[in-house]
């Protein structure tokens, strides 16, 4: 999401000027009784949700939409529950959730739809808990994801044409829907589930590179006995070029201007007004300081949004963790990669405490609708651990042997070339690339390592080359004819918006140059840091520390709890840049630049006893991992 530049007050321009605002509060009393709209009560499923006028209905009431978004894929499962409930405790009367396509298909042909990748069973629990769905099945999702929640595998097509009719992505999107949406139809409202629309992608006005798409979409939803309420959703000036004849065109709170609503009239009439996404936040990126929401701002626009009648969604309700290494970027006058927090200014804390502004909006939202509630949860208890020693490590250097076989090529190769993962590349993490160099000079990159590479010769450390630097100095440290010349590639995210996501491809996405001449004869290593090498594959060929280790290299501790495990957060003061495994499951990204001080460290991925810790350093070691009971997320 883009930040919120401009006051919501000053460009909404509500005066009856606009005959579409005039209508909006026609047919609605002062206070909504909505206390039989929910999915337990509605037993007659003959009339959906639907537009009548400029109001919606639910099964033939009218019906004012009070969403908030979360997405399952981050939050830990067993925490579903407590956060849809906190949900509907606040006011809300409908969940929007995301399905991130990447998450669910990581290889291709190989499907996930179990344990934190189940959105059927979300879906099932958020209609138990009293909420109705939105869903917004993608294919591309954005929410500030890895290639907006696109598989990488699908760059391995050179001509690849992201969200377009072209063949091998319209090949792609047939095979997951097929299998993905026959998961969903039980869940339809018609059905008897709680899903009563669905999103048609996501802001594709401010794309559009093919006229034809967004029909396909449509179509191939439909086609597949998809039968609720479709949507399109759209910032201010992309409405006409992301619209579908026949599907409701609804408002994503980004550069809508004084014309907005006169356009929106002439598309459909005097429809309702959805604001599918409202926010007045951005995610936080590296080395940047934190946005802080205004929340006197947020209320005065909800308020007012509220008195005319608008139906809208709270991005985020409750925005949880970039765990591992799903967060994206933005390219917006530079690269920005997005933090493992992803708390985003929401009505829940990343841990799902509660924020000031969650009885504020409670309060706001009880004075518009009436319908039963229940009472807010008690929080989840933390604790702030002993302070862990980790005791063992092992140097990337002294792991290659026990790699994978690595990848032999005369050229470098992206990630998404190299032939791991059953011919689907690597999405992830690290790629090593080793050649071999006779001379000293000047090393430069022209744009072609995405997004941080460390430059090693032999084991020294030399410098970084990365989006801001692409040249640095080589001086062989002896008299030795040949050196290995060693360069350790982060993606750090991909873009997750925009037309440039075309070529969002990682690694060495080019040629290296030594004094002008392309470097050749490499050895690539994959090192995609999956769960199963942490947990089975990882050698056990740890020394124990006895000083300050340089990266990058693996550490091993032990956190040892006697009792039921609790939430902590996790502190890595006197680290640098790297990864936390916590038995076995990735964490997320710390680095020493900020924002972020702290990682959320889930109480269910704990167990009584001992806990294995692993970090992988890139630079170099601190001397122990604390433990917090809030978290710190920066300047």
């Amino acid at each position: 999401m883009w930040p919120f530049l401009v006051r919501f007050e000053c460009i909404l321009f509500l005066t009856s000027a606009f005959s579409v605002i005039t209508h909006l509060s026609q047919g609605l009393s002062p206070r909504i009784n909505q206390s039989h709209l929910i999915p337990s009560y509605l037993k007659n499923r003959k009339s959906g949700l639907k537009v009548e006028g400029s109001n919606f209905t639910l099964g033939g009431f009218p019906f004012l939409i009070i969403a908030g978004t979360i997405h399952y894929f981050r939050v830990p499962k067993e925490y579903w529950r407590d956060r849809l409930l906190k949900m509907k405790a606040g006011g809300f009367n409908t969940l929007i959730t995301h399905v991130p396509w990447n998450l669910h298909e990581p290889q291709i042909g190989e499907f996930h739809f179990t344990g934190n990748l189940d959105v059927m069973a979300f879906i099932t629990t958020a209609s138990e808990v009293g909420l109705w769905v939105i869903l917004c099945p993608g294919p591309y999702i954005g929410s500030d994801l890895d290639l907006g929640g696109l598989p990488s595998w699908l760059l391995k097509d050179p001509k690849m044409k992201l969200r377009t009719t072209y063949k091998g992505f319209i090949e792609a999107v047939n095979l997951y829907f097929d299998h993905l949406i026959s998961r969903l139809l039980p869940l339809q409202y018609n059905r008897g589930g709680p899903i009563i629309a669905m999103q048609v992608e996501n802001e594709y006005g401010s794309y559009y590179l093919d006229k034809k798409y967004m029909p396909y979409v449509k179509k191939a939803l439909e086609k597949r006995k998809v039968e609720v309420l479709l949507m399109t959703a759209d910032s201010g000036r992309m409405l006409g070029k992301g619209r579908i004849k026949n599907v409701l065109v609804t408002l994503h709170m980004k550069n809508i201007h004084k014309g907005t609503y006169k356009e929106l009239s002439s598309i459909q009439g005097h429809s309702p007004i959805m604001m599918m996404v409202y926010t007045v936040n951005s995610f936080d990126s590296w080395g940047v300081a934190r946005h802080i929401p205004d929340g006197h701002m947020l209320l005065k626009d909800v308020r007012e949004m509220l008195k005319l009648r608008f139906s809208l969604n709270f991005y985020m309700f409750h925005g949880g963790t970039n765990f591992g290494f799903m967060g994206g970027a933005q390219h917006l006058n530079g690269y920005y990669p997005v933090v493992t927090s992803y708390e985003y200014g929401a009505l829940l804390r990343e841990n799902g405490d509660y924020t000031p502004e969650y009885t504020t909006f409670q309060e706001v939202f009880r004075s518009v609708i009436a319908a039963p509630m229940p009472l807010p949860l008690n929080y989840i208890p933390k604790n702030a651990y002993k302070s862990v020693t980790l005791l063992y490590f092992m140097t990337l250097w002294n792991l290659l042997p026990y790699l994978d076989l690595p990848t032999k090529s005369v050229k470098p190769l992206t990630m998404e070339q190299l032939s791991v993962n059953e011919g689907s590349g690597q999405s992830y993490g690290y790629t090593l690339y080793e050649t071999t160099i006779s001379s000293d000079g000047i090393l430069t990159s022209k744009g072609h390592v995405q997004d941080r590479g460390q430059v090693f010769l032999d084991d020294k450390h030399v410098g970084i080359l990365d989006h801001s630097k692409d040249e640095l100095t080589i001086q062989k440290h002896d008299h030795q004819e040949y050196h290995t010349l060693r360069i350790l590639v982060e993606n750090q995210g991909r873009l997750s918006s925009g037309k440039s996501m075309n070529q969002e491809r990682k690694g060495l996405t080019g040629d290296i140059y030594l004094n002008n001449s392309p470097l050749r004869k490499f050895t690539i290593y994959s090192l995609e840091m999956k769960s199963v090498f942490i947990k089975r594959k990882l050698p056990k060929i740890w020394k124990l520390i006895t000083e300050k280790v340089k990266g990058p290299a693996f550490f091993l501790g032990y956190l040892k709890i006697s009792g039921d495990p609790r939430d902590t957060f996790i502190q890595l003061e006197g680290w640098n840049k790297g990864v936390v495994f916590i038995n076995g499951q990735n964490l997320g990204r710390y680095w020493s630049i900020g924002p972020q001080e702290t990682l959320y460290l889930p109480g269910p991925w704990l167990h009584t006893g001992t806990n294995e810790i692993i970090l992988f350093e890139e630079l170099e070691s601190g001397i122990e991992v604390g433990f917090k009971m809030e978290s710190h997320l920066g300047y």
